[in-house]
């Protein structure tokens, strides 16, 4: 749980900075960001793998590369959800997924190594 609190502050902490560099990301403040990463994980647990079960056959033929649409869909429905999050267009939201991904990955392999 404690683990949970910790990835979850950290990765709003990460999705606010982001909302600073890209300009077509805003966030109004640490709250919002706090709970675009709880939406985000909620709808990353039920949603996405009902999109992945339906895109299955463009997901094999695109060789994995739509799941990055995916992802960027997430963030657009996300956007829509909460109120303190902005995402201007898809673009931004697929580079904002990517980013954010690649972050987390930093710090997934941060705590195996401290484990």
């Amino acid at each position: 749980m404690v683990r949970f609190v910790l990835r979850t502050l950290f990765t709003a902490a990460v999705a606010l900075g982001l909302s600073h560099v890209l300009p077509g990301i805003r966030i109004t403040d640490y709250w919002a960001a706090i709970l675009i990463i709880l939406v985000l994980s909620l709808l990353n647990t039920f949603v996405k793998p009902l999109l992945i079960l339906f895109t299955l056959p463009l997901t094999v033929f695109t060789f994995g590369l739509f799941l990055f649409v995916i992802n960027a869909l997430m963030i657009l429905l996300g956007s829509e959800i909460v109120k303190g999050f902005e995402v201007s267009n898809f673009w931004y939201a697929l580079l904002f997924s990517i980013i954010l991904s690649i972050l987390n990955s930093f710090l997934d392999r941060k705590e195996r190594e401290a484990e």
